[in-house]
């Protein structure tokens, strides 16, 4: 029967799909990684990873001992944190995933909170412009813009925010003014790369009626710095306005977007109290952050 620490390599492969990505994530090296996943699957008689130029995939036995080995995780996680940690107090790493925009502008303040409160506990945020796969285990939890179809998963709604037709004070004093909808097609645009939005709800310029999109990037954070910059008019959140003093809204009585986050975890994690605990404090860390940052725009 393997050992935890075997697990432990196991899933670092599982979730970086790559013996270097492990090392990096484990603090030793390839080979070593390597040659630990060899002895698993000797042990247990199967093969765990399909090999590819793509790097290491599971296989439909590594799938099945995937779920185990998360489980044997959170085990030794909360054990660890019952024998370290203060009565009430969260202890060990939990990985979050989020659009960047959330990552950027919403989750370090609301992170940085919970871990006062808890010296144990270690947070890692992982912003990626994409869908975090849980059934892989790329994260113990993650926060998306729109509820997802398929999959063993629970969905909480955490709160509303809003978006505005947004542009510099310099842009705005350059070129010809913006006082009706229609004018919008006389100006450059900053938005997302068409055939890289992830989702749905990220596809806003078709509902602003916006002119030529010039300045594309799958990143909100660079979208905005292009905005501050003079570059074009974008439709961006409220909540990262506030960091961008000079850069103001544009027709906000008449254009304006309302989307959502929801906190999405895996089914069986509804068992592990410790998650339970962290998922209600991120919540209302993130209902409470962006309610500041809004009213502060």
């Amino acid at each position: 029967m393997p050992d935890w620490d075997d697990l432990r390599i196991f899933l670092a492969v599982a979730r970086a799909e790559s013996l270097s990505g492990a090392g990096r994530a484990l603090k030793i090296d390839p080979a070593t990684v390597g040659r630990r996943v060899a002895r698993l699957e000797e042990d247990l008689g199967a093969r765990l990873f399909a090999k590819s130029p793509q790097g290491y995939a599971l296989t439909e036995e590594g799938r099945r001992l995937l779920d185990h080995a998360v489980h044997a995780e959170q085990a030794v996680a909360g054990a660890l944190e019952e024998m370290r940690g203060a009565p009430g107090q969260l202890s060990g790493q939990i990985r979050i995933g989020a659009p960047d925009g959330c990552a950027t502008f919403v989750l370090p303040q609301v992170v940085a909170e919970i871990c006062d409160q808890n010296p144990g506990l270690e947070v890692q945020i992982v912003a990626l412009p994409r869908v975090f796969n849980l059934s892989k285990r790329e994260a113990d939890m993650a926060i998306a813009v729109s509820r997802p179809e398929a999959g063993r998963l629970t969905v909480q709604k955490i709160t509303d925010y809003h978006l505005h037709l947004a542009a510099s004070r310099t842009y705005l004093a350059r070129h010809s003014p913006i006082l009706a909808p229609a004018d919008l097609k006389h100006h450059r645009f900053v938005g997302y790369i068409a055939d890289m939005i992830f989702d749905k709800e990220l596809d806003y310029l078709g509902e602003v009626g916006a002119g030529e999109l010039a300045l594309a990037s799958n990143s909100v954070t660079v979208q905005l710095n292009w905005v501050r910059s003079g570059a074009g008019v974008a439709v961006m959140h409220d909540f990262a306005l506030a960091a961008a003093p000079e850069v103001v809204r544009v027709l906000p009585e008449k254009i304006a977007l309302t989307r959502s986050f929801y906190l999405i975890r895996h089914a069986d994690d509804r068992r592990v109290e410790r998650l339970n605990r962290f998922a209600d404090l991120l919540a209302q860390g993130v209902r409470r952050e962006v309610t500041r940052l809004e009213s502060l725009t």
